[in-house]
């Protein structure tokens, strides 16, 4: 008979196999062009953005491109660091930033209509 236990899968390793923030990662890269897509419809959609390419009045100055280049540039950014990082802290936080960074770029287009 066997007197020592030996555990099946270290503590560390049974932890990081159910942090999913690199799934929820990619997900959330994957589903940004077409949210971003869907946005571009829905702000096309509006009265102002159609108004302005049927009769060329009320036409907006235009996106503030700088910001929604920051926030693809710092979504892309904590994309790679969340598929990267060692520590499941430090995914789980570059996902939030990952998350908040697409939300602000798709905001930008939003707001523009």
């Amino acid at each position: 008979m066997n007197a020592t236990a030996h555990p099946s899968t270290p503590p560390a390793q049974a932890t990081a196999g159910r942090d999913g923030s690199r799934f929820w990662s990619v997900l959330c890269a994957a589903l940004f062009a077409p949210a971003a897509l869907a946005a571009g419809v829905l702000t096309l959609a509006s009265e102002r953005a159609s108004r302005c390419l049927t009769y060329g009045e009320q036409c907006a100055p235009g996106l503030p491109y700088w910001l929604f280049k920051w926030g693809v540039g710092l979504g892309a950014v904590a994309c790679v660091i969340a598929l990267a990082a060692p520590v499941a802290r430090v995914r789980q936080v570059a996902l939030a930033a990952q998350v908040f960074a697409e939300c602000a770029a798709l905001l930008v287009i939003l707001s523009h209509a």
